[in-house]
């Protein structure tokens, strides 16, 4: 007998508006570190509603020398019924490099155009939302000019 077989089921998608997107310069291991506040947002979907709280963190990617973006955000989610929930999204964004340019110059870019997956962790307090605390997530992202969209799935 085999343990069954994972599926996916939408749980909910975050909206983060992004502040301005910052490069700092080469590290000691050969790549960019990088900075975007997040600025706010909302979640929506059958399983979350709330908002991004703004100022709460943001992102610390690593740009690396093969053109893949290491990302590493931190912040705060308020759900509607008042909740705080701390996310911490870790996940990779790689493309060709005349996609990655155009990313660079904050230029639209179709995300069937490259790959951006992320696997998030929740702390939230003992209630309603600690469900998250125990679930599997993996999502998709999708970057745009000044907020990026980000669906969340559900390990079943």
């Amino acid at each position: 007998m085999s343990a069954a077989v994972p599926r996916l089921e939408l749980a909910f998608r975050i909206r983060v508006d992004m502040g301005d997107r910052q490069r700092f310069g080469m590290t000691p291991r050969g790549a960019v570190r990088g900075f975007t506040g997040a600025g706010g947002g909302i979640i929506e979907g059958p399983k979350l509603q709330g908002r991004v709280v703004p100022g709460s963190g943001g992102d610390y990617p690593l740009f690396r020398p093969d053109g893949t973006v290491e990302f590493n955000a931190h912040y705060l989610l308020q759900a509607s019924d008042g909740t705080m929930i701390y996310l911490h999204n870790i996940g990779y964004r790689h493309a060709s490099p005349e996609v990655n340019e155009r990313m660079r110059l904050n230029e639209a870019v179709d995300s069937s155009q490259y790959y951006f997956r992320i696997t998030p962790k929740f702390d939230a307090p003992v209630g309603p939302h600690d469900w998250l605390t125990r679930t599997i997530f993996v999502g998709s992202a999708d970057r745009r000019e000044d907020h990026s969209v980000f669906d969340y799935y559900e390990v079943l």
